[in-house]
């Protein structure tokens, strides 16, 4: 039955996770085996984490970064330390990251 509605869900056109999403909902909802305001908590209490607020920051750090020219400067830095070495630009790259 879930595959179902979720097939008939994509074949409209909508997108995936709103097709599982709605799907989920419509099953829940139909087999009466949860409260709606149970799964709505769930829902939400499963994307409330603040290790999940640390990946937009992490990417306007970087875009800030690299606008700013900074990321060149570190990576003409790393490529100073351990270029020289065998396999220098995973080397740089790693040196790079720990750097950021």
């Amino acid at each position: 039955m879930l595959k179902i509605i979720f097939l008939l869900l994509l074949s409209g056109g909508i997108p995936v996770a709103m097709a599982m999403a709605g799907s989920a909902l419509l099953y829940i909802w139909w087999t009466g085996t949860l409260p709606p305001y149970v799964v709505i908590h769930r829902m939400i209490s499963g994307i409330d984490s603040f290790p999940l607020l640390a990946v937009p920051f992490f990417i306007l750090a970087g875009n800030l970064m690299n606008n700013a020219g900074i990321t060149n400067r570190i990576y003409n830095y790393a490529l100073a330390l351990v270029g020289w070495m065998k396999g220098g630009l995973g080397h740089v790259n790693v040196l790079g990251s720990v750097i950021f």
